[in-house]
């Protein structure tokens, strides 16, 4: 039985696959070694994966997460994974290759994250072949849920937002000048702070303002890092990530705009890596 995490800042997904193809999902919070040690790491899946996986028999652990972008950051998840589950091989990649592998499959093609966070590459069917800094929540993160958050925290501060939006912003989330700025400033994964008014934004994405702030969001997205990707133009361009999924709508105008081709828009990589784990148990016990 192997153990598959998918992890982003938010939440993390984990799914055991025996050799029958049987599996179970335990889900729990998100994961990012940029702004967590191995201990955080390690109380996570102490409190909240072991209680649910007592009775598993785990031969390897394929960890994808928000963050693994270096030995050092993917040390400190693998050295928490060794810790929970002594003995057993851990292999820990970003997840970025994980939505390279549900996207496109053994097909070349532009994988890309719109969730808390974002990242994109041009990926050749096997491997990725490049890749365009991320740049992180402070000076990146275009597309994502925490930059979208970003622009409508800072209309909302400059007081450059309709009164009705301002006035329904304040009573729902009793927003304080000092509770967002403690909030950005003061806690350890802000992007998460500020992707939690992505769904206001949606609810309320008809409005001219918040309208024009989501597609700018996207149009950045694709200015800085979809039209750097070698034949961006007639590769097929896939998504994956809740902000991708629920405003596709207006990410599919910026994409016309842009010449690109969509191919697949999926809320989670689970089932793809699922699929690809699935066939990679077989080939090890053909």
């Amino acid at each position: 039985m192997i153990l598959i995490a998918d992890s982003g800042s938010t939440k993390t997904d984990w799914r055991t696959i025996d050799a029958d193809n049987q599996y179970e999902q335990v889900t729990t919070t998100g994961i990012n070694p940029q702004y967590l040690d191995t201990e955080k790491i390690y109380s996570i899946f102490e409190t909240e994966l072991l209680p649910h996986l007592k009775e598993r028999n785990i031969s390897a652990i394929y960890y994808y997460g928000a963050g693994c972008s270096s030995p050092d950051r993917n040390r400190r998840v693998e050295d928490a994974l060794s810790r929970a589950f002594p003995g057993v091989p851990n292999y820990v990649d970003h997840d970025l290759l994980a939505a390279a592998r549900a996207l496109c499959g053994h097909k070349p093609g532009i994988a890309c994250i719109l969730g808390t966070g974002s990242n994109s590459c041009l990926y050749d069917g096997k491997n990725i072949i490049d890749n365009v800094t991320s740049l992180g929540f402070l000076m990146g993160d275009e597309g994502s849920g925490a930059y979208l958050g970003k622009l409508l925290i800072k209309a909302y501060m400059y007081r450059e937002l309709p009164e009705e939006l301002a006035t329904s912003l304040t009573n729902r989330y009793n927003l304080t000048k000092n509770g967002i700025l403690d909030a950005v400033y003061g806690s350890d994964i802000p992007s998460q702070y500020l992707a939690t008014f992505a769904k206001f934004m949606h609810e309320k994405r008809k409005n001219p303002v918040i309208k024009e702030m989501i597609y700018e969001n996207f149009e950045e997205f694709f200015e800085r890092h979809v039209s750097k990707y070698e034949g961006f133009g007639e590769l097929p361009v896939n998504f994956v990530g809740s902000i991708a999924f629920h405003f596709a709508d207006t990410l599919k105008l910026v994409a016309k705009k842009y010449g690109c081709h969509i191919g697949v828009i999926i809320s989670s990589p689970s089932e793809g890596l699922i699929k690809y784990h699935q066939e990679l148990l077989k080939m090890q016990n053909a």
